[in-house]
This record gives C-alpha cells, sequence and structure tokens, in this order.
C-alpha cells in the first residue's frame, strides 16, 4: 500500500464517521497531504552533502473548512507530520526535525480553497548542523482550489500603527483619544507662531483615524490650503495654522 493510502486508510479510521461529517467542506485531508508533499519539494535547498526540505508548515483555512476540521485537528496534524517524515524519506530529503504542520484561518480564502506557507528551521543537533540553512521567516502562502490553478496569496497591506503630526522641526505622536494645538504651553502640541491663538484647534481620534475641529481660532484652520471649520485627515494632509504648517503621517 502506498503511503497516500496508507495515510487515507488511517485517517478514515480514526473516528467512526468523524471524517465524513467533517468532509462537507471541500477541503479533503489527502489532497492537503498531497499538495503539502509539492510544497516540501519545491522549497527544497541544496547543501554540501543533503537536500534539505522544510520541516514547519502552516496550513490556512476559510472559516467554514477550519470549523468544521478544528475537532479533528490534533489527530489530522499527527497524520500528515507522520506522512511528511516518510516522505521525506522516501525521497531521500533531509530533515533538521520532524516535520511541524499548523492550521491557521484566513478570512481572504472561500470555502474549498487552502493555502500553505512552508519554512527551514535548523534544529538539527548533529555535526551537520551549519550546513543546514535556515529561511528563517515563512515564505510565501500558496493557495490551491478544486477549481482553479494555484496561485501566491499577497500578504495583507501592514496598517498604520500610529499618527504623527510633523513641522516645526518637531514629530509629535498622536495619542489618547483628543489632544490641543496652540500657541499656549498647556496645549498638547505647542504652535509658536503669533498668528495662532492659544487654543486653536483639536485633534480628536475617530475609529481607526483622526479629525481635526476649529475651536473658534481667530485665523481659523486650514487643510490642504481650504480653509475648513473641521476635517477628516488623511496621511500626508496639510494643516495650517496662522502662518504654520505642519503636516500629518501615518506610520
Amino acid at each position: 500500500m502506498s503511503v497516500l493510502r496508507s495515510l487515507e486508510a488511517k485517517l478514515g479510521g480514526l473516528v467512526e464517521g468523524a471524517f465524513s461529517r467533517a468532509f462537507k467542506s471541500r477541503v479533503e485531508p489527502v489532497e492537503l497531504a498531497r499538495k503539502l508533499a509539492k510544497e516540501m519539494e519545491d522549497a527544497k535547498t541544496v547543501s554540501v552533502s543533503r537536500v534539505y526540505v522544510p520541516n514547519h508548515y502552516r496550513v490556512f483555512l476559510s472559516p467554514a473548512d477550519r470549523e468544521q476540521f478544528q475537532s479533528y485537528e490534533p489527530a489530522l496534524r499527527k497524520e500528515l507530520s507522520d506522512y511528511l517524515l516518510e516522505h521525506a524519506r522516501t525521497e531521500r530529503l533531509a530533515l533538521t526535525s520532524r516535520p511541524v504542520v499548523k492550521f491557521k484561518t484566513d478570512e481572504r480564502l472561500n470555502l474549498g480553497e487552502f493555502g500553505i506557507q512552508a519554512q527551514l528551521l535548523d534544529e538539527d543537533p548533529s555535526e551537520e548542523r551549519n550546513a543546514a540553512p535556515s529561511q528563517g521567516d515563512f515564505g510565501h502562502t500558496m493557495v490551491y482550489a478544486p477549481d482553479r490553478s494555484a496561485r501566491r496569496l499577497e500578504p495583507e497591506p501592514a496598517k498604520p500603527t500610529r499618527a504623527v503630526v510633523a513641522g516645526g522641526g518637531r514629530r509629535t505622536v498622536l495619542s489618547g483619544d483628543l489632544m490641543t494645538l496652540g500657541r499656549s504651553r498647556e496645549c498638547d502640541i505647542v504652535v509658536d507662531d503669533a498668528n495662532v491663538s492659544r487654543r486653536h484647534a483639536e485633534l480628536h481620534a475617530q475609529g481607526d483615524g483622526w479629525r481635526i475641529v476649529d475651536l473658534g481660532s481667530t485665523n481659523g484652520i486650514k487643510v490642504n490650503h481650504r480653509k475648513v471649520p473641521k476635517a477628516t485627515l488623511e496621511h500626508g494632509d496639510r494643516i495650517t495654522l496662522g502662518v504654520t504648517e505642519l503636516e500629518f503621517e501615518l506610520e
């Protein structure tokens, strides 16, 4: 019996009827095993005397698929790890440790789709430890689906972690729910400009962003050279108070 057919038999016999219920999704464990083996071979690295392959794998599932597999994940991870170990031995591929398979949820995936990331970590305690390269962070994610060709899943763009007001040689990181701008030394952002009122404007936290509100100042506020009583700010907006120009940035 082939290793893959053996795996299929083991999975079917783990719990009577359990996996048949789980397979209402279109992601099947045997297909996961096939694609994990493919990613193993595609990511191999040739060293001085060995061909090393990844030993850490992340499998990404849609929320619906993940929910149906959740009760059986420990057993499934074990069987997939055993399969990858045997596949490496059969193909004479070197592992620095037993393969580790972990499951993650990715809401960008549809029912039936799954993604795989592979990583090689140097965990070999033998004398050839230094010969085993490490790939560091997980690489790209390959997404497989029953009705289309494999594709790469692009990483989600990083969300800005903080907002900054820059000007006059200073950069102020915005924090809390409200910050004041003005000539007074009691303001959070002090603007040393005779044309600026003591308490000129306020910055209000608004969800993931900020808005600026005029406090009835003598000369008002401008955003991108337009005079406004208030405005929601976006990255790169120019704020003018008196004759002083500040820039709103998201980092």
